[in-house]
Formats: C-alpha cells, sequence, structure tokens
C-alpha cells in the first residue's frame, strides 16, 4: 500500500525529488490488511483521530475491493477533508488482471472496447495472445518464451518485431489462418516470420495451416518459416512442395536473418 499527503499526478517525480514524502506499508497476503496498518497510513497522510475510523473503513474498503475483484491496482486521488470534516474520494480508478475476467462478468461487461488497440480484442475474440508493437516485421510464433527470443533475434539481426502472437499449442490450419489475417492487419507489416517448436503441436499441421493461410490471403509480403520439433521433416516437405515463395530456415538466427532482409529489400524497393 503506497500513499502520499502530496496531491498531484506526479507521483514519479515525487518519489525522486522527495522520497519520504511516500509511504510504503507492506501486507503479508495471507494474512491481509490489518487495522494498524490502516491506522499507520491514516496518520501518515496527516488525518486527524476525528477520522481515523472513518479512514481505516475506507483503506480496508480498498484493500478488499482490489483482492476480491481481482484488481492490479485501485487508486484514491485526490482523498479530500471537507470543510465539514468529511472524507470524501474525489477521484478514483482501478485496473483489473484480463486473465481473471472470465469470473468477473460485470466488470468485463464494462470494459470500453474502442479503447484497446482492435487487433488485441480480435486476437481474444479468436483465442490468441497479441500484443501490438511499433516494429514492421510480423511474428506468429507458439510459446510465450520462445516468441520472446525470437524477437530478441529479431532486433539483434537489425530489425524491429511489429507485434507479440502467441498462437498457442493447439494450432490447427484455421486457428493458423485466424493468426495470419491478425497479424497482416497492421498495414504497416513488410515481412512476416513464423517460428513454431512442436510439441504438443505437429510441424505437418502447422505447414498445412501456413499453406491455407497464404493461398486464401494472397499474401504480398515475404514469408520466412522456420520448423523444429515433431514431424519436421514432412512439416517442411508440405512447405517445400506448396509451389509458394516460402523462404525456409533452420535456426532461430537464420530465420531472424533472413525475415531482416527480406523486410529491407521490401523497403528498399519502396523507397
Amino acid at each position: 500500500m503506497v500513499g502520499s499527503a502530496q496531491g498531484g499526478m506526479e507521483i514519479e517525480r515525487l518519489a525522486a525529488t522527495d522520497p519520504n514524502a511516500i509511504i510504503k506499508v507492506h501486507i503479508e497476503p495471507a494474512v491481509g490488511l490489518q487495522d494498524f496498518q490502516a491506522r499507520t497510513m491514516a496518520f501518515a497522510l496527516g488525518l486527524g483521530e476525528d477520522l481515523l475510523n472513518h479512514a481505516v473503513r475506507t483503506i480496508k474498503g480498498c484493500y478488499r475491493a482490489l483482492r476480491d475483484l481481482d484488481a492490479n491496482i485501485l487508486e484514491i486521488n485526490p482523498l479530500v477533508v471537507t470543510k465539514n470534516n468529511e472524507l470524501i474520494a474525489l477521484d478514483a480508478k482501478m485496473s483489473f488482471d484480463e486473465n481473471a475476467l472470465f469470473r468477473r462478468q460485470k466488470i468485463a461487461e464494462l470494459r470500453d472496447k474502442t479503447q484497446i488497440d482492435p487487433r488485441e480484442v480480435a486476437a481474444a475474440e479468436a483465442g490468441l495472445s497479441y500484443v501490438g508493437l511499433d516494429g514492421d516485421i510480423g511474428c506468429m510464433i507458439n510459446g510465450a518464451g520462445l516468441a520472446m527470443a525470437t524477437m530478441d533475434m529479431i532486433k539483434l539481426a537489425g530489425g524491429e518485431p511489429a507485434n507479440f502472437l502467441d498462437v498457442g499449442g493447439g494450432a490447427s490450419a484455421e486457428r493458423t489462418e485466424k493468426a495470419f489475417r491478425l497479424v497482416l492487419a497492421d498495414q504497416g507489416v513488410k515481412a512476416m516470420l513464423v517460428n513454431i517448436f512442436a510439441g504438443i503441436n505437429r510441424c505437418d499441421w502447422i505447414a498445412e495451416g501456413v499453406v491455407q493461410a497464404v493461398k486464401n490471403i494472397d499474401m504480398k509480403i515475404p514469408l520466412v518459416v522456420r520448423l523444429s520439433g515433431t514431424n519436421v521433416e514432412e512439416g517442411r516437405r508440405i512447405i517445400a512442395g506448396s509451389g509458394l515463395p516460402i523462404i525456409t530456415a533452420e535456426t532461430l538466427a537464420d530465420a531472424a536473418e533472413k525475415v531482416v532482409k527480406a523486410r529491407n529489400e521490401v523497403v528498399a524497393k519502396q523507397g
């Protein structure tokens, strides 16, 4: 729990210039917020004894809401004392754990999708994990760890990823095509990399999905595909026999270098 008697929006600047003005109380999750901790914060905020009980109720109510509604943050700013000596939260904001919204339907219904990246909304509806980035190399990868490693390798090779997209462990042909359409919905994408390490998945399934997606979408930008793992030889055979201009790669480093090279060639032609 963090609080300060100095109001305003620049809490980061205050933390740098006057760290003692920020009060921190560490809460043990197994025990929860205790009354004495709420009183500690109230006194640190300069509230008098006549407002103490109200302050404790307010602070403990905030903690219960944070805990019971799966919130990430609950902030009251400003909390004011009126001329009638009443304690009032003039403004407040909350953010919630998106992974817990399935059990918080009433909160999920309040979500304003117009304020969210439409690509992320479409990904959520398709059951995909997607985060839009500022680069121009589209990525379709299975597994969050491999996705982050792939983005690092793209940057190491001199490129910038356009997105984080984890297709997960059940990448059917239909799911793969949805992922392709999601990546290519970003008009700034100049080249695309598919990097799959098949465990639960099979490389032949992924390869079939890639071929189907490229044909259905009529893909115009360079595509680099790197497959590894279960049924990798069959997957590579499907890609090679498709007759499509798909660039293949053996390793992650090779794939990153090839997709950055392809992207640079596209930019050079456009420039």
